[in-house]
């Protein structure tokens, strides 16, 4: 109920901001303001980014390498037989040597128990096997708070069970975390299979967009947001925020949230990388991406009221994460707006379809010329692949996001919250090897 009273607060005080300033400034479509902000916004953050970097080239930041924690890799897996072992195996290849790994059989179906029990017997010194019972309270928050606190760790690694990494990953990661006011640092994330075929191609170029905006959120000390897969955090952060929320679909952006309540600087490094496994079918993606939708929206809903008026958080934080929910709320805008004037135009009211289209066509340019950016920054593509793939990546995004933003708003506002993971299945090229062996 607390969720449905806020989201309906959020639009009603919207509608009537975007009301006043329409009558103080004229205006034909209340989207401009809101398209304003946006690119408002993303210039300061690139400016900032920018001149980091010119600073950082003139005089390098002095990194902590001496800090060497002992770090408890966790690596949660609900049904995930196929993809473990190599996972494993690609984990111990660390050239650290103060770590441990936890894997941990979430209620598994199939013989994901069996086959984390056999890497225990395997390696001993460095893998421990927990195995939680089928009445377990479900969910990847829930795995890891279980296993927390045995843990022995002062800092805390967590991986998606199909994650594949560097053996330099630790050492470049770590010196991030040394300052005493960082709570977690993630590394950037990136398909290994982005080559398959359309949709994956487009989750990778949707990664790349985010490592620019989370690289912009970092050089302004905002707040950068923890992914899941490929995250460092210190143990004593996580308790100071009481661990993981056993009731958020999404672990790591309600982590995020309450790490910046607590004034802990999360930070993003570039130059670690985490590889993990694209959807590769267009069902199981929207079932992925309506969790993500759902997670994000319901954790700003969560802590509305923290994030508005607590005295921990810092108003540059603060500023942040609006600047971030009008990326949710644009999807719902565009739906309203649209719905309204299409109603005015067939009934033959006066109406703002025309300036409306013109802003519709705005934010494409605003994400293409992102996209186009980041693919040539990041993915180093040449002009013409980065076009044509952010043109692509423009039609996946409109297609996925801006529907699934709106179903969840209604789903928020008439439904009962459920706990309803999506979860996302690995391990599908070699199950594909498999069957045709």
């Amino acid at each position: 109920m607390k969720d449905r009273f806020t989201l309906v607060l959020l639009f009603v005080s919207l509608w009537v901001f975007l009301v006043i300033f329409q009558k103080l400034i004229p205006i034909e479509s209340n989207l401009v303001i809101l398209f304003s902000f946006m690119v408002a916004y993303t210039l300061y953050t690139n400016a900032a980014f920018k001149h980091q970097r010119r600073k950082y080239k003139k005089n390098p930041p002095k990194l902590d390498t001496s800090y060497k924690p002992f770090v408890s890799i966790l690596i949660p897996g609900h049904n995930e037989e196929l993809v473990f072992v190599d996972t494993v195996q690609n984990i111990l290849n660390l050239d650290y040597a103060n770590y441990e790994i936890i894997l941990i059989d979430d209620r598994s179906t199939d013989n994901t128990a069996d086959v984390i029990k056999q890497l225990e017997k395997n390696y001993p010194d460095k893998i421990r096997a927990v195995i939680r019972e089928m009445s377990a309270f479900p969910g990847k928050s829930a795995v890891l708070n279980d296993v927390l606190l045995m843990s022995k760790g002062d800092v805390i690694c967590v991986f998606d069970a199909d994650a594949r990494i560097k053996p330099g990953f630790l050492n470049k990661l770590l010196p991030y975390l040394a300052p005493e006011d960082v709570g977690a640092v993630q590394a950037r994330k990136i398909i290994n299979n982005k080559h398959i075929n359309f949709l994956t191609r487009c989750q990778n170029n949707e990664y790349s967009l985010d490592c620019h905006f989370q690289l912009g959120r970092d050089s302004i000390k905002g707040a950068v947001e923890l992914r899941g897969n490929g995250q460092l955090i210190k143990k004593e952060a996580l308790l100071d925020v009481n661990g993981w929320n056993n009731y958020s679909v999404t672990d790591d952006l309600d982590l995020s949230t309450k790490l910046h309540l607590k004034r802990w600087d999360v930070r993003y490094c570039i130059d670690a990388e985490v590889y993990e496994e694209g959807v590769t079918r267009f069902i199981p993606l929207l079932k992925q991406r309506r969790r993500w939708v759902e997670g994000s929206i319901r954790r700003y809903l969560d802590y509305f009221m923290d994030v508005l008026f607590s005295k921990d958080i810092s108003l540059r934080v603060s500023f942040d994460m609006w600047a971030y929910i009008v990326e949710f709320v644009l999807p719902i805008w565009l739906f309203l707006e649209w719905s309204i004037q299409s109603f005015k135009f067939i009934k033959g009211y006066e109406h703002n379809i025309l300036s409306s289209s013109i802003v519709l066509v705005g934010l494409c340019l605003f994400f293409l010329s992102g996209l186009v950016y980041s693919l040539r920054k990041y993915d180093n593509l040449s002009l013409v692949q980065a076009i044509k793939q952010s043109i692509e990546t423009c039609f996946y995004l409109v297609i996925v996001w801006t529907p699934l933003v709106t179903i969840i708003a209604l789903k928020i506002l008439f439904m009962k919250r459920t706990m309803d993971w999506g979860k996302t299945s690995h391990g599908l090229e070699v199950e594909k090897q498999l069957e045709t062996a």
